[in-house]
């Protein structure tokens, strides 16, 4: 099985798909449109019932294939294709080289694995011309590297055709264990405003970075109080004040300033609260003088860790379940899915690295649960 899952994956490395906002000299193609155009292809081969394009931004649409089972409840592999850039990387992104038992190069464990890997058992399956008992549904997502918008397009595709899958991965590389958990966010630009004027007059003026000095502290005690707070699932919530800019010469009054800010949201948080509250301590900060830009958010995710198909995935591979440090496209699912975990082949410590690889015994481990999960036999994969 690891050599044909090595050869599909070495196929999909081979076309870039590098997120547009990480598109340097070296990405040759921008965005996920070639690798959209090869999956439409795979997937007709591969004999899906449905293929579906679903338009998330210009010249960037989600891909969905169904394959219909006698059971018509929906298992839901959510695996997005865009990778981020590739300027820095040390070896070729674009080889797929197979080389000491691991594939090498962009989007070889984050997340090409994890496709290569299904259509490996699909594939597989169809050799052997027997109907399907469960109903297998890939989604391939665009935009996870940026803002997620391939999974909120997914996601609304969903309730719209009010299909609630049974189980969901959401593919990414956590070793083969299920993670049930990570924190959301929400960020934010604060603005505040000034008059300018010459420095050697400041009278005449209003500092717009000394205005800007009180919302700093506010927010600075707001993360203090989120550490008081009895923790939740995923811990406590966080507030950083990461980014400010402001002023136009050192001999003038700033007439401008503004901050980044990142709150992460823990489960039991809601994004809309959140951002009130943010908003309502900057403006006892600043008296209402401050304004805002929104930036982006995502709600936390959070599955019940003793739901029984987790427990079946643990039990699978011997192993217990974990929460996450970074996002993921789960973010976005919220209750569609009956229960939804972030799986996938291969380690997070080497996503985004210059020699991105993923080991082809981590492939075959994965390949076990799918056809597991999947209500395939051992043999049909062989």
């Amino acid at each position: 099985m690891e050599a044909q899952i090595v050869a599909w994956l070495q196929r999909l490395v081979q076309i870039p798909s590098v997120n547009p906002s990480h598109v340097g000299p070296s990405a040759q193609t921008v965005g996920e449109s070639a690798l959209v155009t090869f999956m439409a292809r795979v997937f007709q081969d591969l004999d899906a019932d449905e293929i579906i394009y679903d338009p998330v931004l210009p010249k960037r649409d989600n891909l969905y294939a169904i394959w219909h089972g006698s059971d018509p409840s929906v298992a839901l592999l959510d695996v997005h294709l865009d990778t981020v850039g590739v300027e820095s990387m040390s070896i070729d992104p674009f080889g797929g080289e197979y080389r000491d038992g691991r594939v090498w190069g962009r989007g070889a464990v984050d997340t090409k694995a994890s496709l290569a890997v299904a259509l490996a058992v699909i594939e597989a399956h169809q050799r052997t011309g027997k109907p399907l008992t469960q109903t297998i549904m890939i989604a391939c997502t665009v935009d996870e590297e940026e803002l997620g918008s391939g999974a909120i397009t997914l996601a609304a595709w969903l309730r719209n055709r009010r299909m609630r899958p049974t189980s969901m991965i959401v593919a990414e590389p956590t070793e083969c264990r299920p993670v049930i958990g990570h924190t959301g966010l929400v960020r934010l630009w604060l603005h505040t405003h000034g008059v300018a004027a010459h420095t050697s007059q400041p009278h005449h003026g209003v500092n717009a970075i000394a205005a800007m000095v009180p919302l700093i502290q506010s927010y600075n005690a707001e993360h203090a109080r989120l550490q008081t707070t009895a923790p939740a699932a995923l811990g406590h919530g966080t507030l950083t004040v990461s980014l400010i800019d402001g002023g136009r010469g050192m001999n003038i009054v700033p007439d401008a300033c503004r901050i980044g800010i990142d709150r992460r949201v823990v489960d039991g948080e809601s994004v809309d609260e959140v951002t009130a509250h943010l908003l309502t301590l900057a403006a006892v900060a600043t008296n209402g003088a401050a304004t805002h830009t929104f930036v982006t958010s995502a709600e936390a995710f959070y599955q019940d860790p003793h739901d029984p198909w987790i427990q079946s995935l643990c039990a699978f591979h011997d192993t217990s379940v974990a929460t996450a440090p970074y996002g993921t496209n789960a973010f976005a699912y919220g209750d569609i899915p009956h229960c939804c975990v972030v799986y996938g082949p291969g380690s997070i410590a080497q996503a985004h690295t210059e020699d991105e690889w993923v080991a082809g015994t981590e492939l075959v481990r994965a390949a076990a649960w799918y056809r597991h999960w999947w209500q395939l036999s051992t043999m049909d994969a062989l």
